[in-house]
């Protein structure tokens, strides 16, 4: 491949420019040719791409300066580096020439050394450009396999920090996978964009990893919580979010703000802080929603699992009081999504 030549397209309306040119050339580079402006359009897309161009000006039906800014508006081809040639030598000439994305100007007479030599020039100026475009995508390539590595390991932090929190609550088995799912899907719904949505479908499994630092009494009660017994409860939100503070990973940053705020309210009746609307997480206000629709629909230690029917009333009863509206509104848009992700991973 290394002792291919260099392709050069010759376009000119006299063919006896188009032999001159071509006898100049032919013994370093490989030639093809086009009479016209249309053809030179065709031809410098057919089979590959052209190493340079060099171009009349004075043609009819297209001149030179129309179809070098064709080229130049192609995606294939605005990159061919166009070199013009013609007799048309004035300032004002070569002026238009480069404004409409020409690399050089040579005048007729052609001076055979002195083509050769611009030619040289910018072939390997094309064929440096070339090395360093494929440098670029060599190195991005590697940018992109280590970005996907760490996030990774990342997501590997993630399910040892829930798997602890597993052996305390073994009802969540099956609950942070429908929690991932539900929380993406309302994430989606409600127009976040990709990358909060994929964040969140990592993230939202943390919402309850402060219940490793409730007493086994309380998380694992068989019946209602008494008033004291409650308020510990609550505090794993707290916990949750200290667990998971002052990381730079933007994952259990994430995990942070669900752990602290998937208790808020809508309303400011939730806790730990009471936050109200807006001022809660988005990523808070989805999870929130999924939660309780997850925990309303499945068997807990101190309930039986509802009708789905029911559960989803109870969310309806929530909109604009425990529930941000918007995300109510988008968690009817994809119900059935929600019920075939109950089914699917059921406890």
């Amino acid at each position: 491949m290394e002792n291919i030549k260099p392709e050069i397209l010759i376009v000119d309306d006299e063919p006896f420019n188009i032999t001159i040119l071509v006898n100049i050339l032919k013994s370093q580079y490989r030639t093809i040719v086009a009479k016209n402006g249309e053809e030179a359009l065709q031809r410098a897309k057919i089979e590959s791409i052209p190493d340079l161009i060099l171009l009349d000006i004075m043609m009819p039906d297209m001149d030179g300066y129309t179809v070098c800014r064709k080229l130049k508006q192609d995606n294939i081809t605005k990159d061919i580096p166009i070199i013009f040639i013609t007799a048309l030598g004035e300032e004002l000439d070569e002026s238009r020439g480069f404004e409409s994305g020409g690399v050089d100007y040579i005048t007729k007479p052609i001076k055979p050394l002195i083509l050769k030599a611009r030619v040289k020039t910018h072939i390997e100026l094309r064929k440096a450009q070339l090395n360093l475009y494929n440098q670029n995508m060599i190195l991005e390539e590697k940018v992109l396999k280590r970005t996907k590595d760490l996030f990774d390991s990342q997501i590997e932090i993630v399910h040892r920090l829930v798997s602890a929190a597993e052996y305390k609550d073994p009802e969540t088995g099956s609950h942070i996978t429908r929690m991932s799912y539900y929380t993406m899907m309302l994430a989606k719904s409600y127009g976040l964009e990709k990358k909060d949505c994929e964040n969140i479908f990592v993230a939202s499994p943390m919402h309850d990893i402060g219940k490793i630092g409730i007493p086994d009494s309380i998380l694992l009660k068989p019946g209602k919580l008494d008033r004291d017994e409650w308020e510990i409860m609550k505090t794993h939100t707290n916990i949750g979010a200290k667990i998971l503070a002052n990381s730079s990973s933007n994952l259990l940053q994430f995990g942070q703000q669900i752990a602290i705020s998937h208790h808020e309210k809508w309303d400011g009746s939730g806790y730990p802080q009471g936050l109200k609307g807006e001022k809660i997480s988005v990523f808070g206000r989805i999870t929130a929603l999924a939660d309780v629709f997850d925990a309303l629909t499945t068997k807990r230690p101190y309930k039986d699992p509802w009708p789905v029917d029911k559960a989803i009333d109870e969310i309806r009863i929530g909109r604009g009081k425990h529930f941000d509206p918007d995300i109510v509104d988008a968690f009817e848009k994809v119900l059935p999504e929600f019920i075939e992700i109950k089914q699917k991973f059921i406890d």
